[in-house]
């Protein structure tokens, strides 16, 4: 089996199985409790006041 065939074989098995795992746990990450209030302060983040751009 040449490199190539092998690491092609690794990623259609394992790389299916991490990315599988990886897409689960950021679900769940986002869904978990009390995530709305932290996404809810995160959002908002552009909108607050810069007080050092604003003084010359």
């Amino acid at each position: 089996m040449t490199t190539y065939e092998t690491l092609r074989h690794a990623a259609d098995s394992w790389g299916l199985i991490y990315l599988t795992v990886l897409f689960v746990g950021i679900v769940l990450f986002t869904f978990r409790p009390g995530s709305k209030d932290y996404a809810a302060r995160i959002a908002q983040i552009p909108f607050k006041e810069d007080d050092t751009h604003d003084k010359k």
